[in-house]
């Protein structure tokens, strides 16, 4: 049984080239921390970093009900459609597949929210691609917040071999 008391915290990488997917995100329950920082990002946008709720189409938003926020800064319209498009509806795809998978047990996703950080490059073009990283990123995201994961034993046994792709 997973502990929702508590924040649950996930990170994935996947991809490559501009429109490599990094996605971080929190799960936590209605009337905790992390429903208190989800209607902050909501209530609080700024030039360049518009919080999204993330939507399988128009009117049927993901559920937990999930929040984006862009780690890079929307400086035009292409970019944003890119937020706006694939991605978000690749991570809407993705929790609620999460759901329907029992990953995210169904009896709590209407109790639960998340907050999804979403990565796209300013010079990403690729749609598919795009759709397609983001969505296996949350999901891996998901999965592993969900299993507390990596555990501490793997993060000490790769501490002096593990690669940075971007250091």
């Amino acid at each position: 049984m997973v502990d929702f008391e508590h924040a649950l915290i996930g990170e994935a990488l996947v991809g490559e080239g501009p429109e490599v997917a990094h996605i971080d995100l929190v799960i936590g329950k209605k009337g905790s921390s992390v429903e208190q920082a989800f209607v902050t990002a909501l209530a609080s946008p700024a030039r360049g970093h518009t919080p999204l709720l993330a939507v399988l189409t128009p009117n049927v938003p993901a559920k937990p009900s999930t929040l984006m926020v862009n780690k890079v800064t929307i400086k035009n319209a292409d970019q944003a459609l890119l937020i706006f498009g694939p991605a978000q509806a690749a991570v809407a795809k993705a929790v609620v597949d999460s759901v329907a998978e029992g990953i995210i047990p169904e009896a709590e996703a209407d109790n639960l929210l998340i907050i999804a950080s979403v990565f796209i490059e300013w010079d990403a073009k690729d749609k598919k691609k795009i759709y397609d990283w983001n969505y296996e990123a949350t999901k891996t995201a998901i999965h592993r917040a969900i299993r507390g994961e990596p555990k501490m034993k793997d993060v000490l046994a790769q501490k002096d071999t593990a690669k940075h792709p971007f250091a």
